[in-house]
């Protein structure tokens, strides 16, 4: 019994190692497979039991027995009060598991899950309510942070691996919190496979069923959203003219990478927009806007940052941190004369400041310039910049004020703000602030 994944770069395997039946063998059978690779046990000390430092010792024992590297991490503090202690231990040991492997050179890193773990988990997501993402269970493989989660024996029997370490005469720990029915997981384990034997292969086969319609479903949303969105905004009218299930779907693939939203706020933005309104709805991190038939997501707003002095007159890219942007220069036939961008006031709104959208155009107030270009109420706030005058240079949203265009016979540099969503990583820095 082989584990069958292979670093990408070869630098190292590691396993994820409890010192249980499944890692031990997975411990075994990868040291025994990697052929010059080198092979690391990662050990996470949860200080939950008594025996904890014990087993500490015996998995690095059983690691020197294996030829592999060990290394362990003690989990500091504790559950808080009502917290679950299945979940901070979950949580704490990704951490430490990540840290780990990449601190010993691995880019992969090997679980011990079986084919009774992923039945279990899929009928534990079910009895939640969890739809085809929680009923997928756990993938195969996934790439986070630079490492790669690998489970080779995800469609392995446990009876399967239990062979492999008696043949082997491997030794093992039994945690005695394995048989305790405060878990789910156990009573699971107690109750239902003792009943249903043959329930496990039709369980993590329904998962990976699920697994095939959650890539199909992403498949669909990826071609409507090329249709319906951008990053920023999220067309309604399009959106409501799919079949429900089809806008469930691209709505929940366009909110996924600004919220978790829970199932009860799909159904609201869905069913209390209409056509021209204007709503809101709170979000976990921050807020959702339907505004002019788009809808918009808005992180939670921080308080604006104090005024600071700029110096824009080179053109690049010029982030301003705390502000969810950044300043973009460029060279430019009308704009605004560079000598006037090196000692600039960034600040937010004061009131009473009037913007001029076009050299023949009349003076409004912000709220009356905001409202004619069409930028929404939550992108109002700022930043504004004023040159040593004290005279409105420019605004976020709504770009230079026609006043501060230069003479047709000078350079010239246009400034535009751009929203963190628009930037890319390629885009280089630039700018100072004192």
């Amino acid at each position: 019994m082989a584990a069958s994944a292979t670093p990408r770069t070869g630098k190292a395997v590691a396993v994820a190692f409890s010192g249980g039946l499944d890692s031990t063998a997975l411990l075994h059978a990868t040291a025994r497979a990697a052929e010059g690779t080198r092979v690391v046990a990662l050990h996470v000390h949860h200080g939950l039991q008594p025996q904890a430092n014990d087993w500490a010792a015996h998995c690095e024992r059983v690691a020197r027995e294996c030829a592999a590297g060990f290394a362990c991490t003690r989990l500091s503090g504790a559950p808080g009060r009502g917290d679950s202690i299945e979940a901070w231990a979950r949580e704490g040991r990704h951490l430490a598991l990540h840290d780990m492997a990449i601190a010993a050179g691995a880019d992969l890193l090997l679980l011990a899950h079986h084919r009774q773990d992923q039945a279990e988990t899929f009928l534990l997501q079910a009895m939640r309510g969890a739809g085809t993402a929680g009923l997928s269970g756990m993938p195969r493989a996934q790439w986070r942070d630079g490492l790669c989660w690998a489970r080779p024996w995800l469609d392995r029997p446990r009876e399967l691996i239990r062979a492999y370490a008696q043949q082997h005469a491997l030794s093992w720990i039994e945690d005695p919190s394995n048989a305790d029915a405060r878990y789910a997981r156990n009573r699971l384990r107690q109750t239902l496979w003792p009943a249903f034997p043959a329930a496990e292969a039709g369980l993590a086969q329904a998962a990976r069923w699920a697994q095939q319609v959650e890539a199909l479903a992403a498949e669909v949303a990826a071609e409507d959203l090329a249709r319906l969105s951008t990053p920023e905004r999220l067309d309604l009218v399009a959106l409501a003219g799919l079949s429900p299930a089809r806008a469930s779907n691209a709505l929940r693939a366009w909110l996924a990478p600004h919220t978790v939203a829970p199932t009860s706020l799909v159904e609201r933005l869905l069913t209390e927009w209409q056509p021209g309104s204007t709503l809101s709805w709170p979000a976990p991190g921050g807020e959702l806007h339907a505004y002019r038939d788009g809808l918009y997501w808005a992180a939670e707003a921080l308080r604006p940052p104090p005024p600071a002095i700029l110096d824009l007159r080179r053109p690049g890219l010029h982030p301003q941190p705390g502000w969810g942007g950044a300043w973009l220069v460029e060279p430019a036939s009308r704009g605004i004369a560079a000598d006037r961008l090196v000692q600039l006031t960034q600040r937010s709104r004061a009131g009473g400041e009037r913007f001029q959208r076009a050299p023949a155009s009349v003076p409004r107030s912000l709220k009356k310039a905001s409202q004619e270009a069409g930028l929404p109420p939550w992108r109002r706030a700022g930043p504004l910049l004023f040159d040593a005058q004290e005279r409105l240079i420019a605004v976020a949203g709504l770009g230079l004020d026609a006043r501060a265009f230069a003479d047709q016979d000078e350079p010239q540099l246009s400034l535009r703000w751009l929203e963190d969503s628009a930037l890319t990583q390629s885009e280089g820095e630039g700018g100072t602030a004192a």
